[in-house]
């Protein structure tokens, strides 16, 4: 499934689990502040996590508080607040800021914590020639069951270059999975690949994946930057768990660029 909104200010539900969850276990959504204005969240049984796409903000958390500046996602590496559930929450623009939010129920209780830029774990990924460069990239990793095995969610980003692949070779996983599309230019586009069908993504797209192999591509010319944010399953956390599509698994191999069809 493939959702694509015109984003206005103010939060932009894209997932709304009292309304339809659509098999993720999560609500998903895009704040956009202006400059001085103030957002507020709390919820009694839900974990929540702001990422933050551009701008600048202050965090208010806990008796907390803490500046947060981003230049835009391609630039610079982002701040992450992950707060537990029945933490208040407040967000004041010091100009204009977008932001991923993502949260789920859980009954645990767990320290919130800010990942600085410093924070983020970094995996350049197929920048070594694998299938002739056409899938480097970065993968970014904010919090999964490694660092945050309290949590019922995982949530990273990917820098995917232009014309390049991600997420690839195809592979699944019981957990279900969203792909929130940022790109460089608005104008940008990508292709999704979920669940058996084939979407055209697009800059504020999200794409929703529950079941089947998926992918990412970059157009080229245009960059893509996507969050990745995971629901672990009870009893059946995702340990970086990747099943790949056997029809695929020879791309695995050491020679693989060998028996790829080059221009001679």
């Amino acid at each position: 499934m493939y959702l694509q909104k015109n984003a206005v200010k103010g939060y932009n539900a894209y997932i709304d689990s009292s309304k339809d969850d659509y098999g993720t276990m999560m609500d998903v959504g895009l704040l956009i502040l202006e400059a001085g204005d103030d957002f507020s969240f709390s919820d009694a049984e839900s974990e929540a996590a702001f990422l933050l796409f551009s701008g600048k903000v202050r965090f208010k958390w806990e008796g907390r508080e803490q500046e947060c500046s981003r230049k835009n996602e391609f630039e610079e590496e982002a701040w992450c607040l992950h707060v537990c559930r029945g933490t208040d929450v407040t967000i004041t623009a010091a100009e204009k800021s977008e932001l991923y939010v993502q949260t789920t129920k859980n009954e645990r209780s767990f320290e919130s914590k800010l990942y600085s830029p410093s924070d983020v774990i970094v995996q350049h990924a197929g920048n070594k020639g694998e299938l002739l460069g056409c899938m480097r990239r970065e993968i970014k990793t904010f919090f999964d069951y490694d660092n945050a095995p309290y949590s019922n969610m995982v949530l990273g980003e990917v820098l995917n270059f232009p014309g390049k692949w991600s997420s690839y070779p195809p592979h699944h996983h019981p957990q279900p999975e969203v792909y929130f599309h940022r790109f460089d230019k608005p104008q940008g586009f990508g292709v999704s690949f979920a669940g058996g069908e084939i979407f055209r993504s697009g800059h504020n797209g999200l794409t929703v994946i529950t079941n089947g192999f998926h992918s990412q591509g970059a157009a080229p010319g245009y960059a893509m930057c996507y969050v990745w944010g995971i629901r672990h399953l009870d009893g059946d956390p995702w340990k970086k768990t990747r099943i790949d599509d056997k029809e695929h698994a020879w791309l695995w191999e050491a020679d693989a660029n060998e028996h790829i069809f080059k221009e001679v």
